[in-house]
């Protein structure tokens, strides 16, 4: 193990380092973002093997490293950059959010007559189409959320429904 160790930790590290700072430079600006997103969270997830070879390895070089203010200081401030983007998304109180996420609200917030003309119908054909699907349409001014409350199915799965009936 130990010559695993040696031979393979650091080149690992720095071989999935520098795809996850290329794939998430390119998930920064926007650049092929699907092709980017998966490959960004799962390769960084494995690093963490390597990257804890890395740390049992050196490990008495890493405990003098952290008796010293310059690691201390990085790790504080790297802790602090983490949080100032975490807390205000985990409580809610961050500005902007996601644009899917405004966009799919804007959709389970619209009446099944606004949403209908996106999907080659009028609000009257569309609430035909759904009920003939199984869902508990009230009428074409009912909302895609309290369309799906009536049928037991989440907003998410009434717009699947409504893009499966697109004209």
């Amino acid at each position: 193990m130990p010559t695993l160790l040696n031979r393979y930790a650091t080149p690992f590290i720095t071989g999935l380092f520098l795809v996850s700072l290329v794939s998430g430079v390119a998930l920064f600006f926007h650049w092929g973002s699907a092709a980017f997103h998966g490959m960004h969270e799962w390769l960084s997830m494995v690093l963490i093997a390597p990257f804890v070879l890395h740390v049992w390895k050196n490990w008495r070089p890493f405990l003098t490293y952290i008796k010293k203010p310059p690691m201390l200081i990085a790790l504080v401030v790297s802790l602090m950059a983490g949080l100032a983007f975490a807390v205000p998304a985990m409580t809610g109180q961050s500005a902007g959010g996601s644009p899917q996420r405004a966009v799919f609200e804007a959709f389970e917030n619209g009446a099944l007559a606004t949403v209908a003309p996106l999907f080659g119908h009028d609000g009257e054909s569309l609430t035909s189409v759904l009920r003939d699907t199984g869902l508990t349409v009230a009428s074409p001014d009912a909302t895609i959320k309290a369309i799906g409350e009536a049928s037991g199915k989440s907003a998410f799965e009434v717009i699947g429904q409504i893009a499966a009936v697109k004209r």
